[in-house]
């Protein structure tokens, strides 16, 4: 049935605009603020696009809802069906305490839907998760990409199930408990389907690593900032989303009073009051700024947290040996002990991958380690390796195992990436399915030269645009109950049971962390409470001088009869208990 709907659209560069709708083009009305209405009879799945000026060419909406015939085709009118929704009486879960999951939805199944994913959601609650963290959905062209290439940021991808299929996976999360994370892009448009421009100054002048900066603080960049924080609630709101990550905030250039993060962060917090419920905004940043997470009180940005790859890049080069690239300051139990006690490695100090002095010192006494998420590997740290190869490619059980401890008892909020729990045989690889030849070929020699720079040999990297490339990328499910996964997941399993039963795990001030460690025996031990964990990065058994009982362990420790040192094989943690805790 049709009933009167109100089309806008805002649009300063052209002179008219008509509204296409199933067909027919109708004339638009402009008014002051280069905002053009229409309000027509319309069917609730209407396609409806845009012709700007004498061009006749139908224009996607800006902030549609729906792309069912991609991204180069009109829209669609979708409205979610409220009756869908179970979770009412859903008060939402805090940051602080949890555990994230970050998965990609093409490749965490096998049917990469948001169906399918939720077939998998009582397995990640029996593992210990409270949090699923799903990678960009919005609107990109092609069928299957990392996501970071959206171009339509209000819609969500079709062959994932659109709009309802997401609705369905938040609903599904929340009757089991879990919170759900989304991954949004504001600091680029991808290279196909971006017709922004077309309307409006929505992009600068400038240009990041992915393409032409989003115009949030230059002439007219009012909307362009509004069009992002109004996205950003609309997940909250009509979508049930729980927290944001927001993907690369380094990248956003705003030299306004106010920055787009705490103006965000300011919106964000008004919307949680109004609905009841904790709202969270996760940064990734490569700045080793305290400032994000910090209050507005104390001159903040007001976050509630950021992804800390110093944590992920000092655990990884102690444990795999790994000193290229940005790994180069990386290495050394001194410097591994120094960033789980104070955040950050980098702050204030030069960093020889930048050729700069990087970072500011966060002040543990008042920024909870909570606000800092810590990992063992991200969708980054595999995928934007040149062959895609997870940990569990060069790194043994016993490895992957010292990882996910100090990962998983620490006093930082940790993430997971799909499989790595079970050291997943499958990697994660760079894959695109640009429909454009000649994009398609641009990004796969672009991927060669990047890497061939850096003494790969060429011959090794895959192409993205590879259907074998996705799917290679996909989880294989059959692995959880065979060996050597079964007992790297009920590893993992006993691990988070830990955190989830002793307090002193998710303490997160960093005052009451200390550590000790040998640089030259290659152990560390930190102490959480009453706990000691301690783990032996190198190859041969060494002795510790900690004592207490063993609780859990990758392989059995043994204790001396003083009951004052501990034997610890190779390449494997302990979790001791003692009598003191300190």
């Amino acid at each position: 049935m049709s009933s009167l709907h109100r089309f806008e659209v805002w649009a300063p560069i052209p002179r008219s605009v008509g509204l296409f709708l199933d067909g027919d083009i109708h004339r638009m009305q402009r008014n002051s603020s280069d905002w053009w209405h229409a309000d027509v009879a319309a069917q609730p799945d209407s396609r409806y696009g845009f012709v700007l000026d004498d061009d006749p060419t139908v224009l996607p909406d800006p902030r549609s809802p729906r792309q069912p015939a991609g991204v180069h085709e009109p829209s669609q009118l979708a409205v979610l069906d409220e009756s869908v929704w179970t979770d009412q009486a859903w008060t939402g879960r805090q940051l602080a305490g949890a555990v994230v999951y970050e998965l990609h939805t093409g490749t965490f199944t096998e049917a990469g839907t948001f169906d399918a994913a939720i077939e998998r959601l009582d397995y990640l609650v029996e593992l210990g998760v409270t949090h699923v963290e799903i990678m960009p959905v919005n609107a990109f062209n092609g069928v299957h990409n990392w996501g970071y290439d959206g171009v339509l940021w209000y819609a969500v991808h079709e062959p994932y199930g659109g709009p309802g299929g997401l609705q369905r996976l938040v609903d599904a999360c929340h009757a089991r408990g879990l919170a759900v994370v989304l991954d949004v892009v504001y600091n680029h448009l991808g290279p196909s389907g971006n017709y922004l421009d077309r309307y409006g100054p929505y992009l600068a002048e400038g240009a990041n690593t992915w393409g032409r900066t989003i115009n949030i603080s230059g002439a007219q960049s009012h909307d362009v900032r509004r069009y992002i924080i109004e996205n950003a609630l609309r997940w909250f709101r009509e979508f049930h989303i729980d927290a944001l990550r927001l993907d690369a905030v380094h990248a956003l250039v705003d030299h306004t009073a106010i920055h787009l993060l705490e103006e965000l962060a300011v919106e964000t917090n008004r919307l949680s009051a109004h609905l009841r419920r904790p709202l969270a905004l996760i940064a990734e940043s490569d700045l080793n700024d305290p400032r994000l997470i910090s209050p507005r009180s104390a001159g903040g940005y007001g976050l509630t947290a950021q992804w800390d790859d110093d944590i992920h890049h000092a655990i990884h080069s102690a444990v795999s040996g790994e000193k290229q690239g940005y790994y180069g300051d990386f290495g050394s139990l001194s410097g591994l002990v120094h960033t789980l006690e104070h955040g950050f490695f980098h702050a204030g100090t030069y960093s020889s991958f930048r050729g700069r002095h990087h970072g500011r010192p966060i002040d543990i006494r008042r920024t909870p380690a909570s606000s800092l998420l810590a990992y063992t590997c991200t969708h980054d740290q595999i995928g934007n390796r040149a062959i895609g190869d997870r940990p569990g490619f060069y790194l043994n059980a016993g490895q992957l195992a010292i990882k996910a401890a100090l990962v998983l008892l620490s006093p930082y909020t940790p993430m997971l990436f799909m499989g790595e729990e079970w050291g997943a045989s499958t990697p994660f690889q760079f894959f695109t399915s640009h429909p454009e030849p000649e994009l398609a070929e641009a990004t796969a020699q672009g991927r060669k030269a990047e890497f061939g720079a850096h003494g790969w040999n060429t011959d090794d990297i895959p192409d993205p645009q590879d259907p074998e490339t996705f799917s290679r990328s996909k989880l294989d499910w059959s692995e959880l109950d065979t060996e050597p996964h079964a007992r790297l997941l009920d590893c993992y399993r006993s691990l988070l049971t830990l955190r989830r039963t002793r307090p002193e795990i998710t303490d997160p001030w960093l005052t009451e962390l200390t550590a000790d460690y040998d640089e030259d025996e290659r152990w560390i031990v930190l102490r959480r409470g009453t706990l000691r964990i301690v783990a032996n990065l190198g190859p041969d058994p060494v002795v510790v001088p900690v004592g207490g009982s063993p609780i859990l362990w990758w392989d059995e420790p043994t204790t001396a009869e003083t009951g004052a040192a501990t034997t610890i094989p190779g390449h494997s943690f302990a979790v001791l208990e003692t009598n003191r805790k300190t």
